[in-house]
């Protein structure tokens, strides 16, 4: 069994900058974390999650056209643990950001960006 522990969220001006972590804990939570990839999802009030970042146990990662260039995602296979840097925030950008590893979703995190 694992659980995804997600911190990082919160309010930012345009153009500003927040990092979002994602931990996987629990029993099956290393071997998932070597075996799946890591993705970050957000869902716009009323819509679909939409695909944000994706990294792969073997290092390859995977962009939203939307992002590219402003958010990286990367990982600490010691803890389990992936991170997306978020730049040059847009308010497109502000939604609720969910970690997903294999089938197991995180409880989602709030991301605002606002003057």
């Amino acid at each position: 069994q694992v659980q995804l522990v997600e911190s990082g969220g919160g309010l930012v001006q345009p153009g500003g900058s927040l990092r979002l972590s994602c931990a996987a804990a629990g029993r099956s939570s290393e071997r998932s974390f070597s075996v799946f990839a890591m993705g970050w999802f957000r869902q716009f009030s009323g819509e679909e999650r939409e695909f944000v970042a994706r990294s792969w146990p073997s290092g390859a990662t995977d962009y939203a056209d939307s992002v590219k260039g402003r958010f990286t995602i990367s990982r600490d296979n010691a803890r389990n643990t992936v991170f997306l840097q978020m730049d040059n925030l847009k308010s497109e950008d502000a939604a609720i950001y969910y970690c997903r590893l294999g089938t197991t979703w995180g409880q989602g995190i709030q991301v605002s960006v606002s003057s």
